[in-house]
Parts: C-alpha cells; structure tokens; sequence
C-alpha cells in the first residue's frame, strides 16, 4: 500500500489511467534502496526509466572519457529523474550516469512499462515530455552557468541555494564536493571559498562551511 500511495502522490497522471494501467504500473513499478556513495545506472548500461525519489538525495551528471564529472541535477525526495529513461523518449539524446548522494529509497518506472504506457494513454506521454521540457531547462541552467558565469557569481549561487536547500547557513559539505557538484577543480573552489572568508562572507572548517554575509553574496550577482 505505501508504494501505491506514494505512485498516487507523486505522478500527477494517475487517475487518468484506467484499473488495467493503474494494476500494470503497481505490479511492474521497482522499489529499490541504494547506500551513499552507490551507483544506480551508469551511461554503459543502456536505459533505465524513470527514477522516483522517495528518500535522500541522488544525483544525474554526465562522465567524460577523462573522468570529469559534470552535475546535470541533484534530486532529492519526491522529484523525478527523467534523464534516465532515454530510450523511451526521443528527445533524450545522451546517457547520464546515477549515484546516491545519501542514503536513498527509490521506485525505477522500468522502460518498457513507461513506453507501453506512454503509447496507450495520451496523460502520460504529455507528463513524460512536460518532465523532460523541465528537466533540459535544468540542465540548460547549469550548462549557461558553466560557459558563461565567472566562477565566483557560480559559486555564489552554489551556496545560496544550498541554504536554502537545508534551511540553515551552516553546510556540512566539503571543497571535494561542490567541486563535483560544480564541474570543477577542488583547487578552484578552496582558492574562491579562500577570497570569500578574507572578505567576510563564508567561515571555513573541516568539512563544513558557514554563510556569514548573505548580503554579500547576492552582491556579486550583480
């Protein structure tokens, strides 16, 4: 019952499938549970589907051949991962891999359950690509961020949105990480978290960051 009640919650098309699709979503849809640090689907893998949160926090990021990571998005409880699902929605033409950020339950909507769905009922083929229209608006963001944003204005935004994420000015995160979440050297983010502190605006500790002046950093978005 709690992962039927969950499917109602969270996909807005639900009552707009009939008995026999609501019976073939229950019984084919996947809970899994995935420890920090876990890999849920890698580019090599081929298609996943969609991918539910019901618990913690995953993370959707492009590999390169080098081993840079570029963070597409980070998802956390009730989103839906759309990027994974390639192969039943057209508009996706590249692979992304999948990891745990933290401890993590989630319900997979295997591929060929979406596209039979999604070729039998009109609501979910317009969910699918309203997700997907929003999903690449996402990564457009992060994209425009990386090739045209300097890196303190990037990382000014980095900072507020995770207060404001954790509701707190205190963020237990390392340099490690926002380098990954950034795309970026965590060389580059210890030199610009060094320059914040000098300027009053962050308080650095071991595996942890304060905000101090969030005033100062809306500033340097102007």
């Amino acid at each position: 019952m709690e992962k039927i009640e969950f499917l109602q919650k969270n996909l807005s098309f639900w009552n707009r499938l009939t008995k026999t699709e609501q019976h073939l979503l229950e019984q084919n849809a996947i809970e899994k549970s995935f420890c920090k640090g876990e890999v849920l689907h890698n580019s090599s893998e081929g298609c996943l589907g969609m991918v539910l949160v019901k618990s913690g926090q995953i993370r959707a990021y492009l590999l390169s051949e080098d081993g840079r990571e570029i963070t597409l998005m980070r998802l956390f409880q009730g989103d839906i991962c759309v990027l994974s699902a390639s192969c039943i929605l057209d508009a996706i033409t590249f692979e992304v891999s999948i990891d745990a950020e933290e401890d993590s339950q989630v319900v997979i909507l295997p591929s060929n359950l979406m596209h039979q769905l999604m070729e039998q009922n009109i609501y979910v083929e317009n969910f699918a690509y309203q997700l997907i229209a929003a999903s690449f608006s996402d990564v457009m963001w992060t994209m425009q961020q990386i090739l045209f944003m300097s890196f303190d204005k990037r990382l000014a935004i980095f900072l507020l949105d995770e207060v404001a994420k954790n509701h707190s000015d205190a963020l237990k995160i390392t340099h490690e990480q926002i380098a990954k979440y950034m795309g970026s050297a965590r060389e580059v983010v210890s030199r610009m978290l060094k320059y914040f502190e000098g300027e009053g605006i962050v308080a650095l500790s071991r595996g942890g960051i304060q905000v101090l002046d969030k005033k100062k950093l809306k500033g340097l978005l102007n």
